[in-house]
Parts: structure tokens; C-alpha cells; sequence
């Protein structure tokens, strides 16, 4: 089935991992059916809405690779896609309600509303009872609005009536009658509220498939009422797992980075976030662990959803990141590497050809970019190390520092074949063979008694370094 579907986030901040998922989730099975992914902006909290924050999100997804079909600066004939842009029509749609007498005018105080929610939390009676759900003040709630009176309106509940519906990650859910009561749809301000304008807007805008977090669950049942009310079909929704951190709690601050901004900043690739964002809630049908969004659109489907919290894994998500970085062209690598290590001068100071062997040499053992701002001046510029007695201790140790202080001295630049030449050279002509020839050469110029390939790592380090560390002997 094509598929017309929607990410709406709210323009109140960065674009949070969770909301990713869910851009994610909702793009793959557009492009998987051939269909439409829209983006629409909830923008109608105007203390909290910003354009800057709209225009970060819109960035942020397209660095996922999450760029939607049609929106705001792709808009079609069903537009707007900012819900600031469609307050007279959510209007319109709360006018015709209240004059079928399902929503009416409620004029009551926030001290009367207080008093109705304490009398049916001890009585266990309809949340709302004031006087204006009744229709013999309906005209003078009407004369009050006329006269220029701001005030909220209520749809009005069916008490006796439950709902059920059909949800694609959580099979059947119902609703007993009575759960909720006369709710507010449009506020005193003017402004809709989540529940309303997002049916007015999901059934103007052509939404087959409704895709979006656990916590909205509980809204289902209001929409399905507006829903209902309207005799409008109502799409089919999926209610993604929760998110959660390792103590099992929903996931935030406190479990690390939550925005897609921080994990950008700190050099993940946007390949490896999605990769491992499309796992927490979904399974690949050939147990894939490591793949592209490209590489879905031919299998991504809402059958392999899964209702069970999804751990978020941190350092899951660094060995996905590993992963990825292995996989990329050497192009790709230098330029990903220069970004990130521009205030490294240990690395921005060489040339694309020294960079491209370093990185080449040392993607093995990273997670992120960033790790070989610590692992670098380890290898290639420290001097000073801790004694290893053992290796200290063998009498062949000396001969190789001896030999290579003089031969390092002579050049201006160790290239590999010289370095395999003079390893060679003491192995034939020092007769020094096994652990004593390696870990002494290791040993000698790096300090170290394991690491990279010495033939690859010694010509990346300056004579100058490798000098200073043969003088310890």
C-alpha cells in the first residue's frame, strides 16, 4: 500500500533522538511504498516556537538524510504545513461543531474547574459538570462571544461510548467509555490545542499512516471522537516503543546526549545515528546489524515493529559509529577527519597523503573521529613512558636502540621499506629473531609493547620524536 505519512515536531528546541526515530521511521516507509513523506510544523505555542529552531530541525533531518517530499519551501496544494499558517481553519472546523452542538462555549473559572476536578477524583463522576455543556445556555453563551468575550471551547464527550482501534505495533486497544471528558479544542487565545488541529490537519493533508511515540497513545482516543464526529475514516496508527535508558527509565538528559546537534557535534556519522536509531523499535528481516537508509527501502515494513521498550545503548551506538567508519571511501574519511580535527595540529599540518595513512592505520581501533585527539600524541609525539623491565632487561634491546640512533640519524624520514630493511638487517645480521627483535623494536621507538603495525606507524612520526625516544637508552 503507498503510504502518505508525517514527522510534525513542535519548534521549541533541537530536534531530540526520539523524534528522529520517529522522522526516520515514517521517511523509510514512505520511499518503501513508493509514497509521500511530509513534514509539518506544530508551531502554534507561540511563547516556545522559534523559526530558528524550525530551520535547525529541517537541517538536522536532512543530515540524517531525512529530506521530506513536500512541506514548508515544498509545499503543494493541500498546504500550509505550519499549523501558525491554518488558525482560520481550525476555527471554521470548532464553529461547525459548536453549531451541531457537539462543542459548546465554556465560560467557567479556573477556581470552578478546580473544584469540578477534586469533586470527580473522590466522587469518580464526568471531570466536567458545568452548566455551559448544557444547550439552554448555549444562546447565551453565544450572545457573551458576540459581545467580544475570549473563552475556551469543549467537545463534547459521549460518556456512555468506548473506542477501539487497530494499532500497527500493539495490535487491538480499547478505550472504556468514560476515560476522558468534555475537553478543551480551541483555547480562549484563539489557538488549538495537540488533540484537535492534528486531526484537522492529518485528514486535510491526505495521512494515510499515523507513526509516533507510546506517549501519545492516550491522545488516540480524543481523535478518534473528533474523528467520529466529523464522519471522517480516521488512519491507521502506530505507536512506537518507548525509548528507555539502562536503569530502564525513559530516556533523557541524564542518560548522555539526547539531540541529533550534540551527537553531530561530537563527530558521530549521520549513517551510523540512523542505523542504530532504526534498530530500537524494528528489525531488519535478515538480522542486519549495519546497513544505510538506501539500503532499506527495498524491506523496511511496520510488520517488524516491536512494542517492547527499546534500550538506548550507548556504546552501541559507538560500535555502530565503528562500524560505518570503516566503510567509508577515502575521500569520505579525509574530509569527515578534517572537519573534526582541524584544532588537532598534530594532524591538520601534514599532508592528505600522511592524513590518509594515519587514518588508514588507526580506523581499526577508533569509535568516533574524535578518539585520536587522545590516541595520536600517544603513538606519535610522546616521549616519555614508563619503564618496561622485562624488555629493558634483554641484552638486545640496547643493540637495537644503538643501531637504530645511527640509522635514523642518517635519514631524513623513515619510509616503510627502510624500516623493514634495518628490522632485516637485525634479524640476519644481530641474529636477533622472535620477541626480542619485535617487542624490541616496539619497545625502542614507541614505548609501547604492543600497538599498530610498526612498518605503517613509524613513518608517521618525526624523526625529532623517534630520536628523543631512542636517548632513554
Amino acid at each position: 500500500m503507498t503510504m502518505r505519512v508525517r514527522f510534525a515536531p513542535s519548534p521549541t528546541g533541537y530536534l531530540h533522538i526520539g523524534g528522529a526515530r520517529t522522522a526516520l521511521y515514517n521517511y523509510l516507509l514512505a520511499k518503501a511504498t513508493g509514497g509521500q513523506y511530509v513534514l509539518r510544523v506544530e508551531d502554534t505555542d507561540e511563547e516556545r516556537s522559534k523559526r530558528e529552531y524550525e530551520d535547525a530541525l529541517i537541517e538536522e533531518l536532512a543530515w540524517l538524510g531525512i529530506e521530506h517530499d513536500i512541506g514548508p519551501g515544498k509545499e503543494d496544494d493541500l498546504g500550509p504545513y505550519r499549523q501558525s499558517e491554518r488558525l482560520d481553519i481550525y476555527m471554521d472546523y470548532t464553529n461547525q461543531l459548536i453549531e451541531r452542538g457537539l462543542a459548546f462555549y465554556d465560560f467557567c473559572t479556573e477556581e470552578e474547574l478546580d473544584q469540578m476536578r477534586e469533586k470527580a477524583e473522590a466522587e469518580g463522576t464526568a471531570p466536567y459538570t458545568g452548566k455551559w455543556r448544557d444547550a439552554e445556555h448555549f444562546e447565551e453563551a453565544k450572545a457573551r462571544v458576540a459581545a467580544g468575550e475570549k473563552t475556551a471551547v469543549r467537545f463534547k464527550v459521549d460518556p456512555t461510548k468506548a473506542y477501539t482501534f487497530k494499532d500497527l505495533v500493539r495490535g487491538e486497544v480499547k478505550f472504556p467509555a468514560g476515560m476522558v471528558g468534555d475537553f478543551v479544542i480551541m483555547r480562549a487565545n484563539g489557538k488549538p490545542t495537540y488533540n484537535f488541529c492534528n486531526v484537522i490537519d492529518d485528514y486535510l493533508h491526505k495521512m494515510t499512516h499515523v507513526l509516533r511515540g507510546e506517549e501519545h497513545l492516550n491522545n488516540t482516543v480524543r481523535q478518534l471522537m473528533i474523528y467520529e464526529a466529523f464522519d471522517w475514516k480516521a488512519p491507521e496508527f502506530a505507536h512506537l516503543s518507548i525509548m528507555v535508558g539502562s536503569d530502564r527509565q525513559k530516556l533523557s538528559k541524564r542518560h548522555g546526549a539526547t539531540s541529533v546537534k550534540l551527537y553531530k557535534e561530537e563527530g558521530y556519522l549521520p549513517q551510523a545515528l540512523t542505523n542504530y536509531l532504526c534498530l530500537l523499535g524494528w528489525s531488519h528481516p535478515e538480522e542486519k546489524s549495519i546497513f544505510t537508509n538506501e539500503e532499506l527501502f527495498s524491506v523496511f515494513n511496520e510488520k517488524r515493529f516491536n512494542k517492547s521498550p527499546a534500550m538506548y545503548d550507548i556504546e552501541k551506538l559507538k560500535w555502530t559509529n565503528a562500524q560505518h567508519l570503516k566503510q567509508l571511501s577515502d575521500e569520505a574519511l579525509l574530509s569527515h577527519a578534517n572537519e573534526f580535527l582541524a584544532d588537532t595540529e598534530l594532524f591538520a599540518s601534514q599532508s592528505d597523503e600522511w592524513k590518509l595513512n594515519c587514518l588508514k592505520l588507526f580506523v581499526e581501533k577508533i569509535n568516533l573521529i574524535t578518539d585520536l585527539k587522545q590516541m595520536l600524541p600517544e603513538f606519535l609525539t610522546q616521549t616519555e613512558f614508563a619503564k618496561n623491565e622485562e624488555i629493558e632487561a634483554w641484552e638486545t634491546t640496547p643493540q637495537i636502540a644503538s643501531y637504530l640512533k645511527e640509522q635514523i640519524a642518517s635519514v631524513y624520514s623513515v619510509s616503510a621499506e627502510q624500516f623493514g630493511e634495518w628490522m632485516n638487517y637485525c634479524k640476519k645480521e644481530l641474529k636477533i629473531k622472535g620477541k626480542p627483535l619485535f617487542m624490541g623494536f616496539r619497545y625502542c621507538l614507541t614505548g609501547q609493547d604492543h600497538g599498530p603495525d610498526l612498518k605503517l606507524l613509524i613513518p608517521l612520526i618525526d624523526k625529532s620524536v623517534l630520536t628523543k625516544r631512542l636517548e632513554r637508552f
